[in-house]
């Protein structure tokens, strides 16, 4: 009887000391694929596709934190880490007596708290399910980490710019890069066309993603 007894106590105390720890949490245990925080994303997102297709981010304009280019910003919360990369571009043979605008928009985020899997496909398919002037096409994109989708805005010329949305999703990090360019018809440099702007997103995308893996 005793060893019966000290059984059910030891197990009561095993119990316990689980339930304290959270080993009965009914909570996910986050996949992050090897993914860590980074406080300057900009440092560690890959910039050569762009470089190579003559681009080059533009000279800061002022001496304030808000003239700086790029800017990053990140931040660690309970639910999530999230990172934030902005960098204004210009081409290397671009005339200054032509309006040109193209910027990138980097961001990740490492899910804490929820799967983002069930909801991330149709985040991006939502783009083409809009009844607005803009069109959107949506494809899927593979070979980039769990699953990946491009989105091209279907009204942009190649003349005058374009923009160009590529999501990956990989374990509970989701990654977003985003190139958003228009230029005046008069504008010196050609612009690339959207198939090669998503070239270069995705080969970027997949360096960054590395390095983010590699951050620890």
């Amino acid at each position: 009887m005793w060893a019966i007894g000290g059984a059910v106590a030891a197990s009561a105390i095993w119990g316990s000391l689980l339930f304290a720890t959270g080993g009965f949490s009914s909570e996910p245990s986050p996949d992050l694929a090897g993914y860590a925080y980074t406080d300057d994303l900009c440092a560690a997102t890959s910039m050569t596709p762009f470089e190579n297709a003559h681009y080059k981010t533009k000279a800061n304009t002022g001496s304030s934190s808000k003239d700086a280019n790029p800017q990053h910003s990140g931040a660690r919360l309970k639910s999530m880490d999230t990172m934030w990369c902005n960098v204004s571009l210009e081409q290397e043979n671009a005339s200054s007596a032509t309006y040109s605008s193209t910027w990138l928009y980097n961001s990740a985020t490492l899910h804490r708290k929820a799967d983002p899997a069930p909801e991330f496909a149709d985040n991006y398919r939502a783009y083409e399910k809009q009844e607005t002037s803009v069109g959107y096409k949506v494809e899927s994109v593979p070979g980039i980490g769990d699953e990946a989708y491009l989105v091209t805005r279907n009204d942009m010329g190649s003349d005058s710019g374009s923009y160009v949305i590529l999501g990956v999703r990989d374990g509970w990090m989701t990654f977003q890069s985003t190139w958003s360019s228009y230029a005046s018809g008069s504008s010196a440099g050609k612009q690339p066309t959207s198939d090669e702007v998503a070239t270069m997103l995705k080969t970027s995308a997949t360096e960054t993603l590395k390095r983010l893996q590699n951050a620890r």
